[in-house]
């Protein structure tokens, strides 16, 4: 396994109890509104609409830039699965910067519904499906169903499932390590102490820190 690599640039808070993430918030005009920029792509500086719910703590936009640029081009022609979807900023993010489609999985319904419409406004909606529902129970009944391009799978859930969840975690991260095509990726964040060899052993995760967060890489053939 590698060691984590670290990113002085980017520091924070670690997320808390059910938090979901997504990129930067930014000011609003409305009261309990707020706003991300995406940094990359044909929509960089555009800005996508979230609740401003205390429970979802959206990924850094650092963080979030420093993880397409590990990826790159090979996102190009990709399917994404953001499995904790959260404000939808990573899947968004990638369809700008050229995966083909998306599926965003977000069992919150209201932050569900602002998703919608961020990609409705963003003219998205031929290339991305929103699914409301629960990604473990939904990977479970799906898993048979995915699409048979490259895949380039993002999981970020709430901090705490790495404690309370993590057998459920493994089993979702292992059914779509199985049933994915080959040159398919897979990006994982979790807290910077997270010990990713208790995560599908015998996956070897390429890792990098950007305290709070540590992502796990996992892309054979291509990060050796």
């Amino acid at each position: 396994m590698r060691k984590p690599q670290g990113n002085s640039r980017a520091t924070g808070r670690p997320k808390t109890g059910g938090e979901r993430r997504g990129g930067r918030p930014a000011a609003a005009s409305n009261p309990g509104e707020s706003t991300l920029r995406i940094v990359g792509g044909n929509l960089r500086g555009r800005r996508i609409k979230y609740s401003g719910d205390t429970t979802v703590r959206p990924m850094k936009d650092r963080t979030r830039e420093a993880m397409f640029n590990l990826i790159g081009p090979t996102i190009v022609g990709k399917h994404v699965f953001d499995l904790f979807a959260g404000t939808g900023a990573i899947a968004i993010e990638a369809l700008s910067r050229g995966a083909s489609s998306a599926t965003l999985i977000e069992r919150h319904f209201p932050t569900a519904r602002i998703v919608r419409d961020n990609l409705r406004l963003l003219g998205l909606e031929d290339r991305s499906s929103l699914v409301m529902a629960d990604a473990f129970f939904w990977s479970r009944q799906k898993v048979n169903e995915f699409p048979q391009l490259p895949w380039a799978v993002f999981c970020s859930p709430p901090y705490r499932f790495y404690t309370e969840r993590l057998t459920e975690l493994t089993r979702l991260l292992a059914g779509m390590l199985q049933a994915a095509p080959p040159s398919s990726l897979f990006v994982v964040e979790a807290m910077v102490e997270f010990d990713f060899t208790s995560l599908v052993p015998g996956i070897d995760w390429e890792q990098r820190a950007y305290p709070p967060a540590l992502l796990g890489l996992h892309y054979p053939g291509l990060l050796t």
